[in-house]
């Protein structure tokens, strides 16, 4: 498949769902660059297709983007080609709900008018004229005070914007953040074949690095296996959007900063050693043709004898299963992210369930644009991004976490998980990217004289 255009994959292929329990995953090579690139850009050409509709579902006859380099709209991104890596020197796009009759073969407007790059004034007299020629009532911007997707218009450039225009056209800008979110929310469905390898690229990873090849029970760090995962990333042409972070859990919740001991905070910089019988925890993405992956997987380091996982931690994480199934369940298109946080909230505690949502929208960005669903400190009402709605063929990130008591500890331990989501239609509504980790990552005890991988 990873040499297959997205073109020759049967659209079978794009319904696949995986079994229920854990797949093995394997390492998926990326195409070469300029294969990436093509690819890339076919995915941005039928997401531009929809912005008419976009545009008319939300009441705006247009939308502009206006950019300098290195000063580019957060929207530019999902717009640009693959090839571009930065806006030239003034980039300014002007989208309509109704393309232009004309047609620039005549030396007229394009229907739709496109992009102008520039430096002077002239920029804003080319705006202008293809403004006059379709005259729109509104012309959305993205300045929204809150909403850092639709707020990406920097004050300077609107500004210079307004001006260049003058007070007419300035008086018909509208702020609408529903177009910038949902453009980045919205990913083409041809996009699912190469996320599922990306994903399964980000299990492999986190299998080998979760293992006795790499972890050496009384030696090795969690800051070590930190900086390996890292290597192992660009080792095979990946990269990633934030440091990976492994942890060895405890009573103490992975974001609680205030409540760590001296100790452990005297530790951060090199980590903590991982011991046998440790419970291990990695937040990890990949980023590869501009998509994320955002994977809470857990492992357990077998005592030497021991054949199998405490009883305890294996019902945490299947606790914790219990609740991704929730929140999945209660992710709906039209619903807002508080709507689904009360929802999700609401049917945990009925279950008897101690834990916390905090569900996120991914795809173009690791946090992407679309409906938060809780934060880890907000777990009864998130402004402004809570208050957006769940559309069709999103990607979300379902992040939790479930508190439960072990025995075999004497304690109530955190069970943190996350999986990628994508939208499977009206009656399927969102299924696993890959599948949900419902068995531990295994550290087997060796024998001293079995070589370990070098960190």
């Amino acid at each position: 498949m990873h040499w297959l255009t997205t073109a020759l994959i049967p659209a079978a292929a794009l319904l696949w769902e995986p079994a229920a329990g854990d797949p093995t995953p394997k390492y998926n090579p990326l195409p070469p660059l300029r294969e990436q690139a093509r690819i890339q850009d076919a995915w941005t050409a039928e997401r531009k297709a929809g912005i008419p509709a976009l545009l008319k579902r939300h009441g705006v006859d247009a939308w502009v983007v206006s950019q300098r380099e290195y000063a580019e709209e957060t929207v530019f991104w999902s717009l640009k080609p693959a090839s571009t890596f930065s806006a030239r020197r003034r980039t300014t796009c002007l989208f309509l709900a109704e393309p232009l009759a004309a047609d620039y073969s005549d030396g007229a407007l394009p229907r739709q008018p496109g992009c102008i790059v520039g430096w002077t004034t002239d920029v804003w007299e080319t705006l202008k004229a293809q403004l006059e020629a379709a005259d729109p009532a509104t012309v959305a911007i993205d300045a929204h005070p809150e909403i850092a997707f639709a707020s990406g218009l920097h004050a300077g450039e609107y500004q210079a914007m307004a001006n260049g225009l003058g007070g007419a056209w300035a008086s018909r800008m509208v702020v609408k953040p529903e177009i910038a979110v949902e453009f980045i929310a919205t990913q083409p469905r041809s996009k699912l074949p190469r996320y599922r390898e990306i994903m399964e690229t980000a299990w492999a990873m986190i299998a080998r690095g979760f293992s006795e090849a790499v972890v050496v029970p009384g030696k090795t760090t969690t800051g070590d296996l930190e900086w390996w995962f890292r290597e192992e990333i660009l080792a095979h042409n990946f990269t990633t959007w934030f440091q990976p972070s492994v942890s060895v859990v405890d009573q103490v919740l992975p974001w609680d900063a205030e409540a760590k001991t001296e100790a452990s905070a005297d530790e951060d910089a090199g980590g903590r050693v991982i011991e046998h019988g440790d419970m291990l925890h990695v937040d990890f993405g990949l980023t590869a043709m501009g998509l994320n992956t955002d994977t809470q997987h857990l492992g357990y380091v077998l005592r030497p004898g021991e054949k199998d996982v405490p009883q305890g931690l294996k019902d945490g994480l299947k606790k914790g299963n219990k609740l991704q199934d929730i929140v999945r369940r209660n992710i709906a298109v039209g619903k807002t992210g508080n709507e689904m946080l009360k929802a999700s909230l609401g049917e945990m505690r009925t279950e008897g369930i101690q834990g916390r949502v905090y569900t996120h929208p991914i795809g173009d960005w690791g946090h992407s644009a679309g409906p938060l669903i809780g934060l880890t400190n907000m777990q009864d009402y998130v402004p402004a991004s809570g208050e957006l709605v769940a559309v069709r063929n999103m990607w979300f990130s379902v992040e939790l976490l479930v508190e439960h008591y072990v025995p075999e500890r004497n304690q109530t331990l955190w069970f943190a998980l996350e999986e990628d989501v994508y939208w499977a239609g009206e009656e399927k509504g969102w299924q696993w990217v890959y599948g949900r980790q419902e068995e531990f990552h295994l550290v087997k005890a060796v024998k001293e004289h079995e070589t370990m991988e070098e960190l």
